[in-house]
């Protein structure tokens, strides 16, 4: 039997639904959701069920729809079902405009993933629902950017800007806010053996059970056009100014999981830990000075966390799956700082170097999961394959690929690479302070 809400009973009921979310994936099931569902569990305001929307394919409307939206969410020893979700839709599904435009929406949430930050399908719905709302006079609404990207709200807002036609501007300069905000859980891909465990401690199948880590902050920008969840009461952090804390989690948390994915050959992140977490230390070193200071933030003890989040091996996190769409994270997680460093005199040797295990792997990998996989794929020694992926001016923009200093230490760290392997060229790079 699935999990429903015939079959389930005490799962929270929304009394209406105020939120669309775009991009209804495992993390926002396990982040957003959940902040959302106890958010209104502590109030008492119920308004605030998400309908989410799929922008890809249908297996997740496939997976909720005959669960009522409901769906559990493990971290470690706890199990809990979620009822936040009030409707999923499909791709293409023509009702995502009508829930857009609806007065009790007042809350537009998105993870569409780094590479939907470009004119395309999932920009393009969420401005025929704008206009839409424009239309119909509905009032106010909040587009809060959830993705793993610096000043994610302002990308957002420029997207949408750039495909709104001039009678929309003016509406979206008065009606529309798009805050920025950090967002921070690990959420890995749900497998068999997690379906298996979900339906046993149920005693229900559920196809759309999600796995996290224990772990989960929110940091988000007080800027709302309109109402929403007082999600403070859920654990989030309401601030002035959300990009300090976006800097730090990209550059130290992802960036350092960048280097787990392209550095060794382990499946899981708690794995390759083991072979790696001196490595680490030093690449989170090296990128700290490009760092703000951040009120109530100790970056050492934050940095200690993040090697104790990585070292947790119920979360079967898998290394392909941090790097997949290369292309589109090395920019903010590892260039940006690079950009700081070398403008400050610094040599940032850790960061090439998990750029040139980035360069070994889309040159040398059976399958490369990156949208501009086909112009990744090249041969040749290491100073070919560094200028040709330098060459690459999506991901290195104008600037890197003319300093010689950076192209120096991309390519001798790809050199050793080939000729010595990961392992070995980690080793060497330990052993030099």
């Amino acid at each position: 039997m699935r999990l429903s809400r015939t079959s389930y009973e005490g799962a929270f009921q929304p009394g209406a639904t105020g939120i669309v979310h775009l991009g209804i994936g495992a993390f926002a099931r396990a982040h957003q959701a959940v902040f959302t569902e106890e958010a209104m569990a502590a109030t008492g305001d119920d308004r605030w069920g998400i309908c989410g929307a799929t922008m890809r394919g249908p297996g997740v409307a496939d997976q909720l729809g005959p669960q009522d939206g409901l769906y559990s969410v493990r971290a470690g020893a706890d199990l809990r079902v979620v009822g936040a979700v009030t409707e999923v839709l499909r791709p293409g599904d023509d009702l995502l405009t009508d829930r857009l435009a609806a007065p009790g929406t007042q809350v537009v949430t998105v993870t569409i993933t780094e590479k939907g930050y470009r004119a395309g399908p999932a920009v393009d719905r969420l401005v025929r629902g704008l206009r839409a709302r424009a239309a119909a006079d509905a009032g106010p609404i909040t587009v809060l950017s959830c993705d793993n990207l610096p000043s994610n709200g302002v990308r957002l807002g420029t997207l949408v800007r750039e495909a709104a036609d001039s009678r929309l501007l003016g509406w979206l300069d008065e009606q529309v806010r798009f805050p920025c905000t950090m967002v921070d859980r690990i959420v890995p891909a749900s497998t068999p053996a997690d379906l298996a465990e979900a339906a046993a401690r149920l005693g229900l199948e559920d196809r759309g059970a999600v796995v996290a880590e224990p772990f989960r902050q929110w940091v988000i920008e007080d800027d709302f056009a309109a109402g929403r969840p007082v999600w403070e009461k859920a654990g989030a952090l309401l601030v002035a100014r959300a990009g300090p804390y976006e800097v730090m989690k990209l550059r130290l948390l992802n960036g350092s999981h960048s280097a787990l994915a392209y550095l060794s050959a382990r499946e899981h992140v708690a794995q390759a830990l083991g072979e790696l977490r001196e490595a680490l230390v030093r690449l989170m070193d090296e990128v700290t000075p490009t760092l703000g200071e951040l009120d109530g933030v100790d970056l050492g003890a934050y940095k200690a966390s993040l090697l104790e989040r990585f070292a947790n091996p119920e979360l079967r996190h898998r290394t392909a799956q941090i790097a997949a769409d290369g292309s589109q994270k090395l920019p903010q997680r590892l260039l940006d700082p690079a950009r700081e460093l070398l403008a400050a005199g610094r040599e940032p040797r850790w960061i090439a170097l998990v750029v040139a295990g980035w360069m070994a792997h889309v040159s040398t990998a059976a399958a490369v999961d990156d949208p501009l996989a086909g112009r990744l794929r090249v041969t040749g020694d290491a100073a070919r394959v560094a200028g040709l992926l330098l060459a690459v001016r999506e991901v290195f923009g104008e600037d890197l690929p003319e300093h010689a200093g950076f192209r120096e230490l991309v390519t001798e760290a790809l050199e050793r690479l080939m000729a010595e392997g990961a392992a070995a060229t980690v080793r060497a790079y330990l052993a030099t302070p």
